[in-house]
């Protein structure tokens, strides 16, 4: 397989408008490191951002970024709130001025609620499509079944899903590859699980005491394959076929660079086929909006 290329990542950007993540111990990132950060990534290929109304002012750490870097600037995916009651091409106009861009990559719903009930917005958004306001519609979704249903809508051009070492090829293989013969752009996010591969074992967190086994198993594979639990978790993303782009989330140039150097590394069949036999019964474990 090539070696994959730095431009398949997306960078979230929740960490710079919000203390984010179950492993957060440093809280919301200062605006003086978010442009350090958006810096560095931009210099070393990754062209576009993944942010939301909802996470805080990160859209105007974005936008204080391309003002004082105008010859750079990043392809922003970002998603509408859950409810709003304004006029939506005001809304995209509003985030447009704020985030300094001409149009978005893409706009998504932040979740299947969400799409399901705007749908009746699609016809704006089209609109706003055909005047090159927006380049993709999108929908950010958790289960399969919702993804069967965002399917059968030719307007959705990107899926935005969980997908990871837990959340694997052994619940999401299939229906990636009916979402990619259906001609729609996957994106993953939830790589690392929002830290929780990262966190103690013995500890007291219950989620973690639910799913100990798995972690186990995981970090048997870790070992056996000489390479880091987020080394493991991005390549196996990133070397799925039927996903074309993934989202990772960081607080530090350095975990930056971590990430980015994982690309220099190559999963072997055997290891990806053991991660592919890790099975989550309880898939609620999988959404971290339902941890307690």
């Amino acid at each position: 397989m090539a070696k994959v290329s730095s431009h398949k990542f997306i960078l979230g950007t929740v960490q710079m408008g919000l203390a984010y993540g179950i492993n957060n111990a440093i809280g919301k990132i200062s605006l003086n490191d978010s442009c350090k950060i958006l810096e560095y990534a931009y210099n070393k290929g990754i062209k576009i951002l993944d942010s939301a109304e909802a996470y805080g002012n990160a859209h105007n750490v974005i936008g204080a970024f391309h003002k004082s870097h105008p010859k750079k600037r990043f392809k922003i995916i970002t998603k509408l709130p859950n409810q709003f009651s304004e006029n939506i091409n005001d809304k995209i106009n509003s985030y447009l001025k704020v985030l300094k861009v001409d149009k978005l990559h893409a706009l998504l719903f932040h979740s299947f609620s969400s799409y399901k009930k705007d749908v009746d917005n699609f016809k704006d958004l089209i609109h706003l499509k055909n005047i090159g306001k927006i380049q993709y519609i999108g929908v950010s979704v958790y289960t399969n079944k919702e993804i069967e249903e965002v399917l059968l809508n030719d307007d959705v051009d990107i899926i935005q899903l969980p997908f990871n070492l837990f959340d694997n090829a052994n619940l999401r293989g299939n229906i990636l590859h009916k979402a990619k013969a259906k001609g729609k752009i996957i994106h993953t996010r939830s790589a690392l699980l929002q830290g929780l591969f990262f966190k103690n074992l013995n500890g007291d967190n219950k989620t973690v005491r639910s799913l100990k086994d798995e972690l186990t198993q995981l970090s048997n594979i870790s070992y056996k394959s000489n390479l880091s639990i987020a080394h493991l978790a991005i390549n196996y993303c990133l070397q799925q076929k039927n996903i074309d782009n993934m989202l990772i989330g960081v607080d530090s140039i350095a975990q930056l660079k971590d990430n980015i150097n994982a690309l220099n590394h190559e999963l072997e069949d055997s290891t990806i086929q053991a991660i592919d036999i890790i099975k989550v019964n309880d898939i609620n474990l999988l959404n971290p909006s339902l941890w307690n």
